[in-house]
């Protein structure tokens, strides 16, 4: 079997535009990071590792960096990231129980976040800053507030029969 010379370039051709864009400063560290992993959905170790060597750093500061910001994630996470606020008015207002329900329907637990699908990734985060609507939980960008086990339950169904309308439309 023949391997192509170019096949790395070519798994690489869009962390390599993202550097490009960044003048390949290693003082957009940050900046690139935060690019590769909204293309990526979180930030693959190979991918860290081309970084370093494109930027000309050790591999030990791209990955301390990716590690030490919350924001990061080197786990693949699914293609609806669902956050649910656990800060005190929330908690009060009970996202708990949003996080159990969240889990019950999807098969989670507190250790595995993300459906075998790559379909949802489920996390609980400090604060959102929209305690007025509590208890709020937030799919990729849209904000839900004031929202009930039931309710959660329904945003899981739009989702879910939106997807299926899109593999519809694709068949």
């Amino acid at each position: 079997m023949k391997t192509e010379p170019n096949k790395n370039l070519r798994q690489f051709q869009q962390v390599i535009e993202i550097i490009e864009r960044n003048n390949s400063d290693k003082a957009r560290l940050i900046p690139i990071l935060q690019e590769v992993q909204e293309a990526y959905r979180f930030l693959p170790p190979q991918v860290l590792t081309y970084i370093a060597t494109a930027l000309n750093m050790p591999v030990a500061e791209v990955y301390g960096v990716a590690t030490f910001y919350a924001h990061f994630s080197l786990e693949a996470k699914g293609k609806y990231i669902i956050k649910v606020c656990d800060g005190t008015a929330c908690h009060v207002k009970g996202s708990s129980r949003l996080l159990d329900t969240l889990n019950a329907s999807l098969g989670l637990n507190n250790k595995k976040h993300t459906t075998d699908d790559m379909m949802f990734t489920v996390e609980a985060v400090s604060c959102l800053g929209a305690c007025g609507l509590a208890p709020v939980m937030v799919v990729n960008e849209k904000v839900y507030g004031e929202v009930s086990a039931k309710r959660c339950e329904e945003i899981l169904a739009e989702i879910r029969e939106m997807e299926n309308n899109l593999t519809l439309e694709n068949a």
